[in-house]
Formats: structure tokens, sequence, C-alpha cells
């Protein structure tokens, strides 16, 4: 078995393979087949299920609770400022650079680390799941929620996303609305008092001025932004409608579907969702798996962000080396010192959940 300072050495060499192999959010074939190599080098056996690559720990057995350890391999397209070679891997000041390398390249070799030095352990409290999951940036069909029906129930899990090693104990789910402001539509050179771009102002308004009650202690107020608006063809016609796009961040304090149900009798226009299934996420501030973080020195937070963790439906926690500004960010990198730290506090924190 290799030795802690062995793995970091190993899965800092990973996320260098994996910078240079493209894996935008569908297309992860490739990066899923070294992820596949890597736990092969280490004699840990693994299945695949389309892009997704997983694994159970050597002594798992049945009716233990199962912890699944998760993060992705897809990435998002890289942006026009970079000024680095997003695919070339470079090491610089202390700086991993690269697409992925951050979000979420970083944790997801820190929890592959993680998982194989806990692999061979026995008498565990619970058996051990790692999936290096895909289409996570996209939220596709083909990622960790499709992996739910091929595993044992999940019990508890750490979703590994960029954090600075703080413990995000909730996390906010979305719904996209489309939504719909309505007039009459006539040439521009006559009399219109019922302009649908006029219309929109006061729906506009409202939208801005609109707070929903339920406040939670750790993720604070549902964030309902207007994000897109379109209407119109040419310059001498009053169009009929006009359509606008609603970005809802949603707190733990309502389901996805009590949002719809509140918009949808009280918004002064046609609101429609997209999605219901990216519901906020949470864990108990007790929750041993916090405890055990807590107990090591790192803080808990809400985090207004979005990932795999609203494909769960169990207590999850998300938790990884590296910053969520950084991600998406022209030029990403990670610390490498960040990927050693978070090899170790994965690690740690397990000592105390699975074998304390």
């Amino acid at each position: 078995m290799k030795t802690i300072e062995e793995l970091i050495q190993s899965a800092t060499d990973l996320l260098q393979d994996l910078i240079r192999i493209q894996s935008f959010s569908g297309e992860e074939d490739q990066t899923a087949t070294r992820i596949g190599q890597w736990l092969e080098a280490l004699e840990i056996p693994f299945k695949r299920s389309g892009n997704n690559i997983y694994a159970f720990n050597r002594d798992y057995t049945e009716g233990k609770p199962l912890l699944l350890l998760n993060s992705h391999h897809d990435t998002v397209k890289p942006n026009s400022a970079y000024t680095r070679d997003p695919f070339t891997p470079e090491i610089a000041d202390g700086k991993l650079y690269g697409l992925g390398s951050n979000d979420a390249g970083g944790p997801l070799v820190s929890l592959l680390a993680c998982f194989a030095y806990w692999y061979p352990r026995e008498n565990l409290s619970h058996n051990v799941v790692i999936v290096a999951s895909a289409e996570e940036e996209n939220s596709g069909p083909n990622g960790l929620n499709s992996m739910l029906k091929i595993l044992p129930e999940v019990d508890v899990a750490i979703v590994g996303e960029p954090t600075l090693l703080d413990l995000a104990i909730a996390e906010k789910g979305l719904v996209i609305f489309d939504a719909e402001v309505h007039g009459t539509p006539s040439h521009a050179a006559h009399p219109n008092a019922d302009n649908a771009l006029y219309n929109c102002i006061s729906v506009l308004e409202w939208f801005r001025a609109y707070r929903f009650p339920k406040i939670s202690k750790v993720l604070g107020e549902v964030k309902l932004t207007v994000t897109q608006i379109n209407g119109g063809t040419q310059h001498n016609v009053v169009p009929a409608k006009v359509d606008l796009v609603l970005d809802v961040r949603v707190n733990d304090r309502y389901t996805n579907q009590e949002i719809a149900d509140i918009l949808q009798a009280e918004a002064p226009c046609k609101v429609k969702p997209r999605s219901l299934r990216l519901n906020s996420s949470s864990i108990p501030a007790d929750h041993p798996l916090v405890e055990a973080g807590v107990a090591l020195g790192r803080q808990t937070y809400g985090s207004p962000t979005l990932s795999d963790q609203a494909a769960l439906s169990c207590p999850s926690l998300k938790l990884g080396p590296g910053d969520s500004r950084r991600s998406h960010s022209a030029d990403e990198f990670i610390y490498v010192q960040e990927i050693a730290d978070g090899i170790q506090l994965y690690i740690r924190m397990l000592e105390r959940f699975l074998a304390g």
C-alpha cells in the first residue's frame, strides 16, 4: 500500500494527466479511461457506467451503511480570456495551472487518493464507494444521477468541490423559470395602451421586490434574479409577448415544487419551471461527519453554488481543496499544497468517522 506522501504525488500526477485530456461535459470518455488506469495501477477493482468510474472498498460488508465519495471529471469549455494553454498543465510559483485543475480536478484526485488509502482497511463503520462522475457541469442525465440507480442506497456523502477545505453543510437548489409577459400586438404608428414591453416594467419591478418569507440560518434568503429578456422582431411592430428567464436559488426551507407553486400563484405573469430536480442539499451540523471536520479546525457555511449534491437525497457534505471563485475563470489553477492538504484532511476526517 502506498504511503500518504506517495498518494499525494500520484494524485498530483494524475491531475496533470487529466488536464491534458479534453473532457467537456458529455465528452469525458478519455478521462474516464485514465482514472480507471490509475485505480488499476493501485490494484483497485473498478466498474464503469458510461463515463462514470466507481469502486467499492475491499472489505465491503452487506448491511453496513454506505458512504459515497464523489467528484466530477468533466469541465466547462475554456473562455476567451485564457493566456495559457488550458490543456497544458504547468506548475509555477506553487500553482498548478490548467482547465479543470480547481473545478473539480483537485477535489477529485484528492478523494481518489483518500479512497485508495481506505480501500484495504477492515472493520470500518461504513462501506465506502468512490464515484468519479461525468456531466456535472451541465447537470446532464448521464452523471451522478444515473449512478444512483446502480449503487446500493447511499446513507451519507462527501461531494468534492473547491471549498477552501471548509465544510459546506448546505447548498442552494436551482429552478430556472420561463416567464411570459403578454400585450396587444400592433403597428408602432398607432396608439397602444397594452404594449407588452411596457407591461414588463411593472413585472420586472415585482420580481425585483419580491421576497420569499422563509429564511435559512445557513443559506439565507431564496434569491430570485431575472437573467434574460427577449421580445420584438422589428422596429415598427409592437410584440404580442416578451419572454423572461428567472434564475431562482432555493434555500433549504423550501422544496423546488413549493417555489414553483408560490410563483405560479402570485407572479403577475405566466411562469413555468424548466425542471424541479435540482433541489437544495444539507447535512445536520451535528452529523458525525461534520463534527469530524469541525474537530480538525474547519469552519461550516452555506454554499450558493450548485453541485452534484443536487442529485442526492441523503445527507451530504460539500468539501474540497481549491477556491470556488477560481472556477470557470481564465488561467484556472489550484495550489499544489492545497491538493496535499485536501488529501490529508479527507483521510483524517474519515479516521474519526470510519474508524473512530
